[in-house]
């Protein structure tokens, strides 16, 4: 049972709730000297809560809608498959919301109403990236839901919860995770073309083919890199853009109208984390 429980939770999943906060919050030390354990934690709880929540929604959801089956090309899903029951999956997803709903209220005692403004919309999105009246994932806006929430909310609001200020350093650096996240999203879009335009989810693949998509995810490789420019000129730029141009290889190389290779989607993931790695090695030395 713990196994199915971890399969809906999409464990690979999870760095994109916690490198903006581990980032966002490196940041806030590097400009103003100030880090605050206690609220780094209750930072990344609550950002792993509403990730977790998010996927047991998009698992039951899929299934619902016919968007996964036994017969999908990625990894198993824990409701299509009939691992857990979807009235199962669906009270795990209110867990979740409820836990990140204490952690929100121990975040609003120490920061305000920022952190409701935040944190509902959050909350929902949860929810409505595959479910509601307008599924954003149906509707081929999964990719700016993941730059808004999983970079430049993500990041911006870990420095805010950290120093009490919306510093323009953290929406370069949300916009550069969440362009890198994005491309995750993009990838997976990618790989289930078929399957998505069959039941009527509209992805952006969906909506513009992949020759195009495929230009995205390579300018959205690209784009970090050049956001480097935006804020500092200096040698590392050249370090950094050793494992950007390697992946943008690989994706220009490897990837074809009908050929996603199935290790794409972790190599993309392993270049956010090195991407994030480089960066942060940087503001410590």
């Amino acid at each position: 049972m713990m196994k199915s429980w971890l399969l809906a939770s999409r464990p690979k999943t999870l760095p994109a709730a916690l490198v903006p906060v581990w980032s966002g919050a490196l940041l806030a030390w590097q400009l103003t000297g100030e880090f605050d354990l206690r609220l780094a934690i209750l930072t990344v709880l609550g950002a792993v809560f509403i990730q977790i929540a998010t996927n047991f929604f998009n698992d039951v959801i899929d299934a619902e809608k016919g968007a996964d089956t036994e017969a999908r090309l990625g990894p198993q899903r824990a409701t299509a498959s009939g691992l857990l029951s979807r009235r199962a999956v669906y009270l795990g997803a209110g867990l979740m919301l409820l836990l990140a709903s204490i952690v929100g209220w121990l975040l609003f005692l120490e920061r305000g109403w920022w952190i409701i403004a935040i944190g509902v919309p959050s909350l929902y999105l949860s929810y409505g990236y595959t479910g509601g009246p307008l599924p954003l994932a149906y509707r081929g806006l999964g990719e700016v839901f993941v730059i808004l929430f999983f970079g430049l909310i993500a990041v911006g609001g870990t420095v805010f919860i950290q120093t009490g200020q919306w510093l323009a350093e953290s929406w370069i650096l949300g916009l550069q995770i969440g362009f890198l996240s994005a491309a995750l999203i993009a990838i997976n879009n990618y790989r289930d073309l078929e399957e998505d335009r069959a039941v009527q989810k509209r992805t952006i693949v969906v909506r513009f083919g992949r020759p195009k998509v495929k230009m995205l995810i390579l300018a959205m490789t690209v784009l970090p890199y050049l956001l480097i420019l935006a804020h500092e000129i200096s040698g590392w730029f050249i370090t950094a853009s050793i494992p950007g141009l390697l992946f943008f290889v690989i994706v220009y190389r490897l990837i074809s109208p009908s050929r996603v290779p199935a290790a794409l989607l972790g190599i993309a993931a392993l270049h956010l984390i090195v991407f994030v790695l480089v960066q942060n090695i940087v503001m410590i030395f």
